[in-house]
């Protein structure tokens, strides 16, 4: 087993199905974050019966609440925070006589799916991503408490009056966004088969219909290989000339591609020219993220049972430069030889 994102697969082993209702998969959320205020110093005086100048012990005011994001390998989907647009951390308690401190704020932690990314909506920069099972990070972190006034007590001055306020949350606009985990990203146009392929070698049940755009959203599947062993495929909306400019599910598809330890391009066998559509198909990712190209990738000939040995000789000549082979998930022709060659690329010794 691939040992990449092991905490992923501890989930797959119990469902071996990780198909995605299209109503429940969001993959991109919007929420403000505010973290706590933190407390304010206390300038308490000590006053006692037989101590009448006992001199200052005002206690410390408590952090500010700090918002939290942290990863969850048993989550799929940010649905979760669709309707929660507003993330607000408790304020600090401020401090008190006999030297007492105000108590903390309470934290919120907010849990994402393995995968997510968190940017400032403001600025787009990127904060952090999340890629292992109880990775925290912070989303907004509280104000510091202020002290209180037995910290600024001298000898020139035994009683000092004054504290410090505590500091002020942040607060901000976040951006959450969730690209998927997966060993094999399958990269082709609408319709080129890459549903049919997911639901003939793992369990996951993706929606199958010959028109474009059938995947709405990403469906992922555990992939049973040799001697126990497995990798994860993953089955992303179709790409269009133009994705890179948002057409059609244009970015949303190509955000979960960058996740992908490889990529697994289909062009069907009915194409008119599976050369120009492997090259366009790369372009979009070029546009999008060079550094895509920088991935291991495998071209494959989908839905070759309407192919003779005549025809696929001929369209192996003409990508006698790129790496392929043929398949036809339909009729299981090419389908062990195929899941060989991804796990020699996945596993190169």
């Amino acid at each position: 087993m691939i040992g990449m994102h092991s905490s992923f697969f501890v989930y797959f082993a119990h469902s071996q199905d990780y198909t995605m209702a299209e109503n429940n998969f969001v993959d991109y959320v919007k929420i403000f974050c505010r973290s706590g205020n933190g407390g304010a110093g206390s300038t308490h005086l000590r006053r006692e019966k037989f101590v009448p100048k006992g001199g200052p012990d005002g206690g410390d005011g408590g952090r500010g609440g700090h918002v939290f994001v942290r990863g969850n390998a048993q989550m799929w989907t940010l649905l979760h925070l669709r309707y929660k647009r507003h993330v607000y951390a408790g304020h600090g308690g401020s401090g008190s006589g006999h030297g007492s401190f105000g108590a903390d704020g309470e934290d919120i932690t907010i849990e994402v799916p393995l995968g997510t990314v968190a940017r400032d909506a403001e600025t787009g920069e990127f904060l952090f991503e999340i890629t292992k099972d109880g990775e925290t990070q912070y989303l907004a972190k509280g104000g510091r408490g202020g002290l209180g006034n037995t910290h600024f007590k001298s000898a020139t001055n035994q009683t000092p009056r004054y504290a410090q306020p505590g500091e002020e949350g942040e607060e901000g606009w976040k951006i959450l966004e969730l690209k998927i985990l997966a060993d094999v990203g399958l990269v082709g146009f609408p319709s080129a088969g890459k549903s049919t392929l997911l639901s003939v070698v793992s369990a996951a049940k993706p929606k199958i219909a010959d028109y474009p755009f059938t995947t709405l959203v990403p469906n992922l599947g555990i992939v049973s290989y040799r001697d126990q062993q497995s990798f994860v495929m993953a089955d992303i909306p179709g790409i269009i000339e133009g994705a890179h400019e948002g057409k059609g599910l244009g970015l949303r598809f190509l955000r979960h591609i960058e996740r992908n330890s490889m990529l697994l391009f289909m062009v069907p066998a009915d194409s008119k020219d599976h050369r120009k559509e492997y090259n366009i198909l790369l372009n979009e990712l070029e546009k999008y993220n060079p550094e895509l190209l920088d991935k291991d990738r495998y071209l494959v000939i989908s839905k070759a049972d309407f192919l003779d040995e005549e025809l696929q000789r001929e369209i192996s000549a003409e990508l006698s430069d790129i790496p392929h082979s043929f398949i036809s998930s339909v009729a299981n022709q090419g389908i062990l030889q195929l899941k060989d060659k991804i796990w020699q690329i996945l596993n190169p010794s």
